[in-house]
């Protein structure tokens, strides 16, 4: 019992001695693989057009935190908006854990990037360059001669190439697609510090999909551990069919002509080819593991056998815990049904409040230090810092402000009448005067129209101060 479950005291990429196990992981095939390849092209030519692509006049993804400024499906977010880019995370989360509660860690093997780069980019690349697994290993145990020199400096100048490729398209999600289109147009030598930024970036990915490899998976992503919580014996995961695989006796090598139901001994040859096209080198015979990212190599592996050898497909397969113990089909779950729930009333209120949101924000603040000043006619004058956020794609003309809770009169310290670019920010101050018969306190709550012309575009609203000794 101990020697079968000793696999949990380690994991396949550390040796016994403690050092770096290298994965020789066989070239995939089937038709899970063939899925993957296409849900795989289609995401990468999201991931690298996304930056590019305008909606409305706004990038339609991009996450530029050093100016706070985020755009999710062509939807500015601003600074003020950062309880809408909250929420739209939160659902993003909500609907991880509703698929992995349903589905297991499938997000990890058809939709995460490292995956898709690992397995669809830099790993069909290797397979060009080095060859399948056994050209592999014997590539990796020869000296460094002229032919293994060459194969490793060509393949890690095409992983460079590539990870300067995906650090630019990266930048282009952190300061917009524009600048990078502009720093590019300038030239490197105007903007070293984004050049070396850049240079960084490129290194980590080389460094991540040249070395690093499965072990972001199995060691630094926190979505493996994840599941260990979410996962119950009814999620629906790629899970070997011990009942099937095992019989009575175990597993036993193939021979032609044998009956092995009548031997008792079950569909599982022990050819190990699950295990060999493993990307993190575990063995799904051993059931629900962390490293597994539910890649389905293994069941295209093992269908390919199955065939060859004439016993059914499926001993492994997309399938809950219950269903191969206990024969129990998929059902939604209650669990599931909270996650559900849960996510369908997010996404109700993140549509509400887009639909709510103003497309421009006014801030009007009294000038800190300032009280008021007292003028002829009894009129009371209070000084004011205002911002003005555009969130649109189009220029905002012929600002100006009005009253709305009082008699009185706004005043620019820089004339009237100013326009608000896309995107962007207008401050400046103003004043405001008021006779003091028309206050009704020594702190008056005053409500500012913000116009564009005649249209009534914001409001705002701002405490104005007048001497008690007036009331």
């Amino acid at each position: 019992m101990d020697d079968q479950e000793n696999f949990r005291d380690s994991i396949a990429t550390i040796s016994d001695e403690g050092k770096r196990a290298w994965i020789f992981p066989k070239k995939p095939g089937g038709r899970y693989y063939t899925y993957r390849k296409w849900v795989s092209y289609i995401l990468l030519a999201f991931l690298l057009a996304a930056p590019f692509i305008r909606v409305g006049g706004n990038q339609f993804l991009m996450f530029n935190v050093l100016e706070r400024r985020f755009n999710i499906f062509g939807f500015p977010f601003w600074p003020q908006d950062f309880h809408l880019f909250v929420i739209s995370m939160i659902i993003g989360v909500i609907f991880v854990a509703l698929f992995t509660v349903a589905f297991g860690r499938i997000f990890c093997g058809w939709m995460c990037p490292q995956t898709i780069f690992m397995e669809m980019v830099f790993r069909r690349i290797e397979y060009w360059i080095d060859g399948d697994r056994g050209a592999q290993m014997r590539l990796a145990k020869l000296p460094w001669n002229a032919e293994k020199i060459r194969k490793r400096l060509f393949k890690w100048a095409v992983f460079f190439l590539i990870s300067f490729g995906i650090a630019n398209v990266f930048l282009a999600y952190l300061i917009g697609s524009d600048q990078l289109i502009q720093y590019v147009t300038d030239g490197p030598s105007r903007h070293m510090g984004t050049l070396v930024a850049l240079l960084i970036f490129t290194g980590v990915f080389h460094f991540v999909f040249t070395w690093f490899r499965e072990q972001v998976c199995i060691i630094a992503c926190p979505y493996g551990r994840m599941q260990g919580v979410l996962l119950d014996n009814k999620s629906v995961i790629v899970a070997y069919d011990y009942k099937r695989g095992e019989g009575e006796k175990g597993r036993k090598k193939f021979r032609k002509g044998e009956d092995r139901a009548a031997q008792g001994f079950g569909d599982c040859i022990d050819c190990r080819q699950c295990v060999h096209v493993c990307p993190t080198g575990i063995d799904i015979r051993n059931g629900t593991q962390l490293e597994c990212v539910n890649c389905t190599a293994c069941i295209d592996e093992c269908d390919t056998i199955m065939e060859k050898v004439n016993l059914p497909k499926g001993l492994i397969r997309y399938a809950s815990e219950a269903e191969i113990a206990e024969k129990e089909p998929f059902r939604f779950t209650p669990r599931m049904k909270g996650y559900a729930a849960v996510l369908a009333v997010l996404i109700s209120v993140l549509i509400g409040m887009l639909f709510l949101r103003n497309e421009v924000e006014a801030t009007i603040l009294r000038l800190p230090g300032q009280l008021y000043e007292r003028k002829d006619n009894n009129i009371i004058r209070n000084f004011y810092s205002y911002k003005l956020i555009n969130k649109t794609s189009r220029e905002i003309p012929d600002i100006h402000f009005k009253l709305e809770s009082h008699q009185g009169t706004i005043y620019f310290v820089k004339g009237d009448g100013f326009e608000v670019p896309a995107q962007k920010l207008s401050e400046g101050t103003l004043y405001i005067d008021i006779n003091n018969a028309s206050l009704n306190g020594d702190k008056d709550k005053l409500k500012i129209g913000v116009y564009s012309g005649d249209e009534l575009i914001e409001t705002a609203t701002a405490r104005f101060l007048a001497p008690r000794s007036y009331r």
